[in-house]
């Protein structure tokens, strides 16, 4: 019976229920669950997380030797995913070893001690990770943290209460900017450890505060066209200084703006200035003209002779010879 077409199944009928936005409780289990797998999961290998293991810039943890094999040239390392996957994954944060900082933990002696006890450390995990301070067990359910450049790994609630300035494993200074939350949920935290990456950047600088290769030859190249745009204006300088001297050098007046004979206003004087200057120069063709010496020689001297002529000459002989 049926396949008749006598019956048409309705939408109510075959979706029993709607779809819902997922609750609080569901949320919480799913960041749960991931923070479960990437702290015993290396995500480069897929393997379980073991020592040594190094962290970057984010406070995502990865098993040393999987960001060894990524590091090495050629294209696809052994035991791990491939180089295209790997930089999906890092996000081009991981360029060398000095952008990721190896973690240390504090082994939970008594676990290891006690084989029974392996079942409360974290799935795919040998070996139990504790606080050195509060002993409290560190994975997806404390917030962790770890300090550059040392890399020691502290619950956060003891790094917080303390408040100090040196590491309570080694005794190495630190800055409150470098604890690094390891694989942190809030949007707030992660932000701020981007935000830090990208100072560290600016100041040529790597996660693990050791300087990046090729900022010292970016320096040394920015203070040589800083030099080079300095000589730059100062030979402009020098020359603009020199261009006033020049003018005062020549021979031609040029009016000053500056008030003549107590004259205020700056048109009138300007323009009484430039009257004088050619008075003055009229002045100079004159004196010239009259030292002339084909000028002079149109005059007779105090003796009454000219220059050539007879001292006994009158003037109607002047200038006729008699012979």
């Amino acid at each position: 019976m049926g396949n008749d077409g006598g019956s048409i199944p309705t939408r109510r009928e075959l979706v029993r229920e709607a779809a819902r936005a997922p609750s609080t409780a569901q949320v919480k289990e799913t960041q749960r669950e991931q923070q479960e797998h990437s702290w015993t999961t290396c995500p480069l290998s897929h393997k379980s997380l073991a020592r040594p293991i190094v962290s970057d810039s984010v406070g995502n943890l990865y098993n040393k030797d999987a960001v060894l094999q990524f590091l090495l040239p050629g294209d696809d390392g052994e035991g791990i995913s491939s180089k295209a996957d790997c930089e999906e994954i890092l996000c081009g944060r991981v360029k060398s070893l000095r952008d990721v900082i190896e973690v240390k933990f504090e082994v939970d002696t008594e676990l290891a001690e006690h084989p029974s006890g392996r079942a409360h450390a974290p799935r795919g995990r040998q070996e139990g990770w504790i606080c050195p301070i509060t002993a409290k067990p560190l994975g997806p359910n404390v917030k962790s943290v770890y300090l550059v450049p040392c890399g020691h790994v502290f619950a956060e609630e003891a790094i917080r209460q303390l408040k100090g300035d040196k590491c309570l494993q080694c005794n190495e200074s630190y800055a409150e900017e470098n604890i690094i939350s390891i694989l942190p949920i809030k949007e707030d935290d992660k932000q701020r450890l981007i935000t830090r990456g990208h100072k560290l950047a600016e100041q040529g600088l790597t996660h693990s505060l050791k300087k990046a290769p090729g900022s010292k030859k970016r320096k040394k190249h920015a203070e040589a066209t800083d030099a080079s745009t300095k000589e730059a204006t100062g030979a402009d300088a020098s020359k603009t200084s020199t261009e006033p001297k020049d003018r005062s050098q020549t021979s031609t007046p040029v009016p000053s703006n500056a008030p003549v004979s107590g004259i205020k206003n700056a048109a009138t004087s300007s323009l009484t200035a430039r009257v004088l200057a050619e008075e003055n120069e009229k002045k100079k063709r004159r004196k010239m003209m009259t030292q002339s010496s084909t000028i002079n020689s149109l005059y007779s001297k105090k003796d009454g002779s000219k220059d050539g002529a007879a001292k006994g000459s009158d003037f109607m002989t002047r200038g006729f010879s008699l012979s």
